[in-house]
């Protein structure tokens, strides 16, 4: 008897989309490359990615990025590999799920951006807020939230993972490996 495919394979390419925490679609990502998944783990690669935002509006990424999503923890991961260095967009959101249409998710405004030089900057705070009191964000939610920020923080520190060098350099290898194969 064939065994039922789970999701998308190493070379797949996924639809992404983010919601906000009334249900509305915030933005579309087409075509992001399946670099890994695991029981808890989605890591990809957006290389001249169309994005689509709630507006309509379209635009293409500029440069490659190694996109970073866990089931367990409130935050995900955009590494964009520039000339400079290795700049960072981290998105407090809800784990991931992932269904036939897309990965999702819900952003919860709130972004830690880390620049090559190893600043890092909170960002959107007040959107948080304004959002926040708008759509009336349960208290377990903003605690989960701040709670997060705080294991992110932790990992950018100590260059946990995806604030790795060793990490970009795995991931972006095997993105260029699975491209040449396309």
């Amino acid at each position: 008897m064939a065994r039922e495919a789970k999701g998308p394979k190493e070379g797949d390419f996924i639809t992404i989309k983010s919601y906000k925490h009334d249900g509305s679609l915030h933005r579309t990502w087409r075509d992001t490359m399946v670099l890994k998944t695991s029981e808890n783990v989605l890591i990809g690669c957006n290389d001249h990615t169309l994005v689509t935002e709630d507006d309509g509006r379209r635009w293409v990424t500029r440069e490659p990025a190694i996109v970073y999503f866990h089931k367990h923890y409130w935050f995900n991961i955009v590494a964009m590999i520039r000339d400079n260095g290795v700049s960072y967009y981290c998105n407090l959101a809800s784990p991931y799920v992932l269904d036939k249409e897309a990965l999702k998710y819900i952003d919860y405004d709130l972004d830690v951006k880390v620049f090559p030089d190893g600043e890092r900057r909170l960002l959107d705070v007040d959107e948080y807020e304004e959002h926040g009191a708008l759509w009336q964000y349960p208290a377990d939610t903003d605690r989960i939230l701040k709670a997060n920020v705080k294991v992110l923080v932790d990992w950018i520190k100590h260059k946990k993972g995806p604030f790795s060098q060793e990490y970009i350099d795995i991931w972006y290898s095997r993105y260029q490996e699975l491209s040449r194969r396309q």
